[in-house]
């Protein structure tokens, strides 16, 4: 383990679709549209704005195709969204999506609660939509969930996370995200399941995705810095959950991250009180406060 930090971190903004998919009352195009704007005019270049999944499963992004339409083309900035299946790429490419993503998982049970099927099984059904993607010259990121717990098995296996983590990456994924989807990893799980994934993935293609159920979401992300992780998928205001996972908070909030990194001196290319005004407005959208303690600090102030 390395204990110099990344010189800059890329943050990967995940609240316009992992933040809000789990909001019961419908929230209109145009209101996800103006919350990804303020994003993109915040600095940030990398947005996850929506998914092309089942309406069924996940009534809130059934509007994502409306949502990409409306988006402008912004010099910098990647919208991508998340595309389960070969359907949900094809529509995805249609709608004009910069960059698409898979999603598996290192519990069996929870690939199956999730996305019905086994961890192998997972990985042969996202291999075409890969093989498709690039042909039509997209990149492909893969997620990797529960990689510090699942709300069904407990503790899981560094090596699970690796191997899964490593197929992702051999079948073309340019990056993986590993999610602590429950919120449950700790600073030393958090190093022990880096270490065993960095024996077979180099750190430049690893990005860290961090739940902030129990409060630990900051400090696992300062762990994955000291590894040389310079990839962070954040959600403006903490937005989130997980509709699998009971009692799985937010994502860790993109305020929180910026403040800790800006006091480091790493640098981001993001306006944290840009970030704090696309929260307000999504707070107003949503109708309850925002889960960011940089927000509440400031607002107070």
């Amino acid at each position: 383990m390395s204990s110099h930090y990344p010189n800059a971190v890329s943050i990967f903004e995940v609240g316009p679709r992992d933040g809000l998919q789990n909001e019961n009352a419908m929230i209109s195009t145009s209101d996800k549209v103006r919350f990804i704007n303020l994003l993109a005019k915040a600095g940030l270049r990398r947005i996850e704005a929506g998914s092309f999944v089942s309406a069924r499963w996940v009534p809130q992004m059934a509007n994502s195709h409306e949502v990409f339409a409306e988006l402008k083309a912004k010099d910098g900035v990647v919208y991508s969204a998340l595309t389960p299946n070969l359907h949900g790429l094809e529509a995805a490419l249609n709608a004009g999506v910069h960059e698409v993503a898979v999603f598996g998982s290192a519990s069996e049970t929870f690939s199956q609660r999730n996305i019905h099927c086994s961890i192998e099984e997972s990985l042969a059904r996202f291999a075409p939509v890969v093989t498709r993607a690039t042909e039509a010259g997209i990149k492909v990121r893969g997620y990797v969930s529960c990689v510090l717990g699942c709300p069904y098995e407990g503790d899981i296996s560094p090596q699970v996370v690796a191997k899964v983590a490593e197929a992702l990456i051999d079948m073309g994924c340019y990056e993986v995200a590993l999610g602590d989807t429950i919120g449950t990893g700790t600073p030393v799980k958090t190093a022990s399941m880096l270490e065993a994934l960095l024996a077979k993935v180099p750190a430049c293609r690893v990005a860290v995705h961090f739940h902030d159920t129990y409060g630990q979401a900051l400090a696992n992300i300062l762990i994955a810095l000291q590894h040389g992780i310079s990839t962070i998928d954040t959600a403006a205001g903490g937005l989130g959950g997980c509709p699998y996972a009971q009692g799985a908070s937010g994502n860790v909030a993109t305020e929180d991250v910026l403040y800790m990194l800006h006091g480091m001196g790493i640098k981001t290319g993001v306006s944290l009180p840009a970030v704090m005004r696309a929260s307000g407005f999504i707070a107003t959208v949503i109708g309850r406060p925002i889960n960011s303690k940089v927000s509440q600090a400031l607002a107070i102030r």
